[in-house]
């Protein structure tokens, strides 16, 4: 949903607000100029924590998580003109949900629940709006970290292009654990890939057209290249440092894969740092403090500096700063439509 101007895209920006420590106020939007890669306040919707957003695939219908220790998901409506309206509210069934997942047709939303370490999944109706929570997965399992693996933590749930495979990656116990999507919404276990012990795994982003796809190790500070085969078992072939000096606190955060890059960002560090998509690092580029997430749109990378209370816009080729957002606590910043 843009206006007629087409060199304007909608940019979504969700906070962590004071429900968990953060100073954020909710969602924020901006329009971006595609010429230029500046961005213009449009709107803001006030809730708790919606620290990860995901778009429905063809309705103007916003999903938030509420990353709080009740956990929940909520719809919002997104308005032409970049104003935003709360619509409904369902519990996820589990503690401190980070992440969202959608089904190419709109049927059903995921929601991994990283503090209480299960998986959910949502019916959503003709309107867009979860109706039902058809099922809740618990996880079991410990990692060698006492502290970040001493039970299971779902950080993402990954949909395959058919809409019926869905992954989850379990920082908790060093898996991914693959379910097959029943008709009626029910998640049916297919295959558990253990990945090296203490990996922490966070994000799964598969490399279209091929087998293989790239694990972020926040606990090893590692980015993992993985081989899918059959589909939903994965099965290591590689792991690199996540930056060009490794060795130093890092807790490697978000991935995405672009053209034929990898970026990946690095909190400690403060870098997104480029791969190529042989696993061979290229370049750290330096960001704000606490690069939690970000996009790349176009000729621009746009990233959330969590600590620094800002989103930041970078030209991409030379990796100039071409400007500063404030926003408080920023955990996501992405566009409404690719």
């Amino acid at each position: 949903m843009t206006p007629a101007n087409d060199d304007r895209i909608l940019i979504i920006v969700g906070s962590y607000t004071a429900a968990s420590d953060g100073n954020g106020e909710g969602i924020g939007t901006f329009w971006r100029d595609g010429r230029t890669g500046a961005l213009t306040p449009a709107g803001s919707l006030a809730l708790d924590s919606p620290s990860w957003l995901t778009p429905h695939p063809t309705l103007p219908v916003l999903y938030a998580v509420n990353e709080t220790a009740e956990g929940a998901i909520t719809a919002v409506a997104v308005a032409e003109d970049g104003t935003l309206e709360a619509l409904n509210s369902l519990p996820t069934g589990g503690a401190d949900p980070c992440h969202l997942a959608i089904t190419p047709d709109g049927r059903y939303l995921f929601c991994a629940n990283y503090g209480s370490g299960n998986l959910a999944a949502f019916a959503l109706g003709p309107d867009g709006l979860p109706t039902v929570r058809t099922v809740l997965v618990q996880h079991e399992g410990t990692g060698p970290d006492a502290r970040r693996q001493e039970a299971a933590h779902v950080h993402m749930a990954v949909v395959d292009e058919s809409g019926t495979l869905v992954s989850a990656v379990d920082l908790g116990t060093d898996e991914i654990r693959s379910y097959r999507l029943s008709e009626k919404g029910d998640l049916v276990p297919v295959a558990v890939s253990a990945l090296p012990a203490g990996t922490g795994p966070r994000q799964l982003v598969r490399r279209p057209g091929t087998n293989h796809a790239y694990v972020v190790g926040e606990l090893a500070a590692s980015l993992v290249t993985v081989r899918e085969e059959p589909p939903g078992t994965f099965t290591v072939e590689n792991s690199v440092p996540a930056t060009l000096e490794p060795g130093h606190d890092n807790l490697p955060a978000q991935l995405e894969l672009s053209g034929d890059r990898l970026f990946l960002s690095n909190r400690g560090p403060e870098t997104i740092t480029e791969f190529g998509l042989d696993g061979v690092t290229v370049a750290d580029h330096r960001t704000g403090a606490w690069p939690r997430h970000f996009s790349v749109v176009g000729d621009h990378c746009y990233v959330a500096a969590q600590s620094a209370d800002m989103i930041q816009a970078y030209e991409l080729a030379t990796w100039t700063l071409i400007g500063s957002y404030p926003i408080g606590s920023p955990a996501f910043v992405g566009p409404w439509r690719h």
